[in-house]
Protein backbone atom coordinates (compact mmCIF):
# COMPACT_ATOMS: atom_id res chain seq x y z
CA UNK A 1 0.00 0.00 0.00
CA UNK A 2 1.54 3.47 -0.63
CA UNK A 3 1.04 6.14 1.62
CA UNK A 4 1.75 9.73 0.55
CA UNK A 5 3.55 12.31 3.04
CA UNK A 6 3.05 16.27 2.38
CA UNK A 7 5.41 18.41 3.58
CA UNK A 8 4.84 22.28 2.91
CA UNK A 9 7.19 24.82 3.23
CA UNK A 10 8.00 28.95 2.82
CA UNK A 11 11.68 29.43 3.47
CA UNK A 12 12.45 26.55 5.52
CA UNK A 13 15.94 26.27 4.26
CA UNK A 14 17.45 25.77 8.04
CA UNK A 15 14.97 22.95 9.10
CA UNK A 16 13.63 20.85 6.00
CA UNK A 17 16.69 18.57 5.77
CA UNK A 18 15.72 17.29 8.62
CA UNK A 19 12.42 16.70 7.80
CA UNK A 20 13.35 15.11 4.19
CA UNK A 21 15.59 12.67 6.10
CA UNK A 22 12.98 11.35 8.78
CA UNK A 23 10.53 10.80 5.33
CA UNK A 24 13.99 9.25 4.04
CA UNK A 25 14.84 6.59 6.24
CA UNK A 26 11.33 5.63 7.02
CA UNK A 27 11.27 1.57 7.88
CA UNK A 28 8.26 1.55 5.54
CA UNK A 29 8.94 1.52 2.05
CA UNK A 30 6.32 2.38 -0.38
CA UNK A 31 6.06 5.93 0.00
CA UNK A 32 5.22 9.07 -2.02
CA UNK A 33 6.80 12.58 -1.25
CA UNK A 34 5.28 15.55 -2.12
CA UNK A 35 7.02 18.82 -1.18
CA UNK A 36 4.73 21.99 -1.74
CA UNK A 37 7.22 24.90 -1.93
CA UNK A 38 5.16 28.49 -1.34
CA UNK A 39 7.68 30.21 -3.92
CA UNK A 40 9.99 30.56 -1.08
CA UNK A 41 13.28 33.15 -1.31
CA UNK A 42 15.51 31.26 -0.02
CA UNK A 43 17.38 27.93 -0.61
CA UNK A 44 14.39 25.80 0.65
CA UNK A 45 14.00 24.39 -3.04
CA UNK A 46 17.85 24.03 -3.68
CA UNK A 47 18.25 22.00 -0.05
CA UNK A 48 15.29 19.98 -1.03
CA UNK A 49 16.69 18.99 -5.02
CA UNK A 50 19.69 18.45 -3.02
CA UNK A 51 17.87 15.15 -1.59
CA UNK A 52 16.10 13.68 -4.99
CA UNK A 53 17.51 11.52 -6.42
CA UNK A 54 19.34 9.77 -2.94
CA UNK A 55 15.42 9.81 -1.96
CA UNK A 56 14.12 7.88 -5.45
CA UNK A 57 17.19 5.16 -5.45
CA UNK A 58 15.56 3.36 -2.95
CA UNK A 59 13.01 0.61 -3.78
CA UNK A 60 9.57 2.04 -4.22
CA UNK A 61 10.23 5.54 -3.14
CA UNK A 62 9.25 8.42 -5.03
CA UNK A 63 10.05 12.26 -4.86
CA UNK A 64 8.16 15.45 -6.35
CA UNK A 65 9.05 18.88 -5.56
CA UNK A 66 6.63 21.85 -6.30
CA UNK A 67 7.66 25.59 -5.70
CA UNK A 68 4.44 27.82 -6.95
CA UNK A 69 2.31 30.47 -5.28
CA UNK A 70 -0.28 29.89 -2.90
CA UNK A 71 -2.69 30.87 -0.19
CA UNK A 72 -1.05 29.55 2.73
CA UNK A 73 -0.33 26.15 4.98
CA UNK A 74 -3.69 25.09 4.23
CA UNK A 75 -4.31 25.55 0.51
CA UNK A 76 -1.04 23.76 0.23
CA UNK A 77 -2.13 20.65 1.93
CA UNK A 78 -5.09 21.01 0.08
CA UNK A 79 -2.69 21.00 -3.34
CA UNK A 80 -1.57 17.72 -1.70
CA UNK A 81 -4.23 16.13 -1.12
CA UNK A 82 -5.22 16.74 -4.70
CA UNK A 83 -1.92 15.79 -6.09
CA UNK A 84 -1.53 12.56 -3.95
CA UNK A 85 -1.87 8.91 -5.01
CA UNK A 86 -1.44 6.89 -1.90
CA UNK A 87 -4.21 5.23 0.20
CA UNK A 88 -2.84 6.85 3.27
CA UNK A 89 -1.78 10.38 3.68
CA UNK A 90 0.48 11.72 6.19
CA UNK A 91 1.38 15.69 6.58
CA UNK A 92 4.61 16.96 8.03
CA UNK A 93 5.87 20.21 8.29
CA UNK A 94 8.99 21.73 7.88
CA UNK A 95 9.64 22.30 11.15
CA UNK A 96 9.00 19.25 12.33
CA UNK A 97 10.25 15.27 11.88
CA UNK A 98 9.23 11.56 12.20
CA UNK A 99 10.39 9.02 14.35
CA UNK A 100 11.52 6.37 11.66
CA UNK A 101 9.01 3.99 11.91
CA UNK A 102 6.07 6.41 12.33
CA UNK A 103 4.72 5.54 8.96
CA UNK A 104 4.88 2.03 9.57
CA UNK A 105 3.46 2.08 12.93
CA UNK A 106 0.45 4.33 11.17
CA UNK A 107 0.04 1.71 8.24
CA UNK A 108 -0.07 -1.34 11.18
CA UNK A 109 -2.92 0.44 12.62
CA UNK A 110 -4.77 1.11 9.82
CA UNK A 111 -4.60 -2.47 8.82
CA UNK A 112 -5.93 -3.65 12.30
CA UNK A 113 -8.88 -0.24 12.43
CA UNK A 114 -9.46 0.49 9.24
CA UNK A 115 -9.45 3.89 10.30
CA UNK A 116 -11.11 7.06 8.15
CA UNK A 117 -8.46 9.38 10.09
CA UNK A 118 -5.72 8.83 13.21
CA UNK A 119 -2.91 10.07 15.38
CA UNK A 120 -0.45 9.26 17.02
CA UNK A 121 1.72 11.36 20.13
CA UNK A 122 4.43 13.85 19.71
CA UNK A 123 7.26 14.97 21.24
CA UNK A 124 7.03 19.10 21.58
CA UNK A 125 10.37 20.34 21.79
CA UNK A 126 10.55 23.53 24.08
CA UNK A 127 13.11 26.05 25.51
CA UNK A 128 12.34 25.13 28.93
CA UNK A 129 11.86 21.50 28.20
CA UNK A 130 10.78 18.47 26.00
CA UNK A 131 7.46 17.42 26.98
CA UNK A 132 4.97 14.24 25.44
CA UNK A 133 1.95 15.39 23.84
CA UNK A 134 -0.30 12.08 24.04
CA UNK A 135 -3.00 11.32 21.83
CA UNK A 136 -6.28 10.57 23.03
CA UNK A 137 -10.12 11.23 22.52
CA UNK A 138 -11.56 12.50 25.56
CA UNK A 139 -14.85 12.94 26.46
CA UNK A 140 -14.86 16.34 25.73
CA UNK A 141 -14.09 17.06 22.35
CA UNK A 142 -10.58 19.54 22.34
CA UNK A 143 -7.49 19.95 21.45
CA UNK A 144 -5.72 18.29 24.26
CA UNK A 145 -5.28 15.31 22.83
CA UNK A 146 -5.19 15.87 18.99
CA UNK A 147 -1.75 15.90 17.35
CA UNK A 148 -2.24 17.18 13.93
CA UNK A 149 1.92 16.70 13.10
CA UNK A 150 0.92 12.74 14.06
CA UNK A 151 -1.95 12.72 11.48
CA UNK A 152 -2.70 9.96 8.66
CA UNK A 153 -5.63 10.32 6.68
CA UNK A 154 -7.74 8.38 3.87
CA UNK A 155 -7.28 10.06 1.05
CA UNK A 156 -10.51 10.11 0.41
CA UNK A 157 -11.09 11.93 3.60
CA UNK A 158 -9.13 14.65 2.90
CA UNK A 159 -10.48 15.03 -0.38
CA UNK A 160 -13.94 15.10 0.35
CA UNK A 161 -13.18 17.48 3.57
CA UNK A 162 -10.36 20.04 2.32
CA UNK A 163 -9.23 22.52 4.81
CA UNK A 164 -11.27 25.53 5.12
CA UNK A 165 -8.55 27.96 4.20
CA UNK A 166 -9.78 30.61 6.45
CA UNK A 167 -7.45 30.67 9.93
CA UNK A 168 -4.98 29.27 12.13
CA UNK A 169 -7.12 26.31 13.16
CA UNK A 170 -8.43 25.37 9.98
CA UNK A 171 -6.82 22.06 11.16
CA UNK A 172 -8.93 21.87 13.91
CA UNK A 173 -11.73 22.99 11.96
CA UNK A 174 -11.51 20.01 9.85
CA UNK A 175 -10.97 17.32 12.28
CA UNK A 176 -13.85 18.33 13.99
CA UNK A 177 -16.08 18.57 10.94
CA UNK A 178 -14.87 14.68 10.44
CA UNK A 179 -15.69 14.20 14.24
CA UNK A 180 -19.25 15.45 14.02
CA UNK A 181 -19.67 13.62 10.45
CA UNK A 182 -18.90 10.46 12.43
CA UNK A 183 -15.93 9.40 10.70
CA UNK A 184 -13.77 6.29 11.91
CA UNK A 185 -11.11 8.10 14.24
CA UNK A 186 -8.58 6.56 16.11
CA UNK A 187 -5.30 6.89 18.37
CA UNK A 188 -2.25 5.55 19.51
CA UNK A 189 0.04 6.50 22.58
CA UNK A 190 2.70 5.89 20.39
CA UNK A 191 4.61 8.76 19.26
CA UNK A 192 5.13 9.47 15.88
CA UNK A 193 6.85 13.36 15.06
CA UNK A 194 8.32 15.72 16.35
CA UNK A 195 7.35 19.28 16.82
CA UNK A 196 9.82 22.08 17.51
CA UNK A 197 7.50 24.38 19.72
CA UNK A 198 6.01 27.57 18.14
CA UNK A 199 4.20 29.01 15.11
CA UNK A 200 0.82 30.91 14.60
CA UNK A 201 -1.00 29.10 17.89
CA UNK A 202 1.55 29.99 20.19
CA UNK A 203 2.07 34.27 20.10
CA UNK A 204 2.44 35.35 23.69
CA UNK A 205 -0.39 38.39 23.46
CA UNK A 206 -3.41 38.63 25.52
CA UNK A 207 -4.53 39.71 22.36
CA UNK A 208 -3.90 36.79 20.54
CA UNK A 209 -5.39 34.40 22.92
CA UNK A 210 -8.68 36.10 22.92
CA UNK A 211 -8.48 36.21 19.13
CA UNK A 212 -7.67 32.08 19.41
CA UNK A 213 -10.53 31.66 21.63
CA UNK A 214 -12.70 33.30 19.56
CA UNK A 215 -11.47 31.27 16.32
CA UNK A 216 -11.42 27.69 18.40
CA UNK A 217 -14.81 28.79 19.89
CA UNK A 218 -16.47 29.71 16.72
CA UNK A 219 -15.92 25.98 15.13
CA UNK A 220 -17.71 24.21 18.13
CA UNK A 221 -21.00 26.48 17.53
CA UNK A 222 -20.31 25.84 13.96
CA UNK A 223 -21.14 22.28 14.45
CA UNK A 224 -23.52 22.70 16.75
CA UNK A 225 -21.45 21.74 19.99
CA UNK A 226 -22.49 23.04 23.48
CA UNK A 227 -21.62 26.95 24.77
CA UNK A 228 -19.73 24.77 27.60
CA UNK A 229 -16.80 24.78 25.10
CA UNK A 230 -16.68 28.86 25.36
CA UNK A 231 -15.17 28.22 29.32
CA UNK A 232 -13.22 25.04 28.01
CA UNK A 233 -11.53 27.14 25.50
CA UNK A 234 -10.83 30.36 27.49
CA UNK A 235 -8.99 27.78 29.95
CA UNK A 236 -7.23 26.25 27.50
CA UNK A 237 -5.61 29.13 26.05
CA UNK A 238 -5.04 30.69 29.02
CA UNK A 239 -2.87 28.06 30.41
CA UNK A 240 -0.95 28.26 27.37
CA UNK A 241 -0.43 32.27 27.61
CA UNK A 242 0.74 31.42 31.28
CA UNK A 243 2.69 28.00 31.12
CA UNK A 244 4.15 29.14 27.42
Amino acid sequence: MVVSIITVVYNGELTISRTIESVMNQTYNEIEYIVIDGCSNDKTVEVANSFLEKFCSKPGRTMRIISEPDKGMYDALNKGARLAHGELVGQINADDWYESDAVEKMVKLYCDEKYDVAWGSIKILKPSGNVIKYAKIGKIWSTSGWCHPAMFCKREVLLDNPYATENMYDDFEFITRVYRAGYKLQTTKEIISNYSFGGMSTRKSFKEVKKRINLSYGIYRKYGMSKFYLFNRTIIEMAKYILG
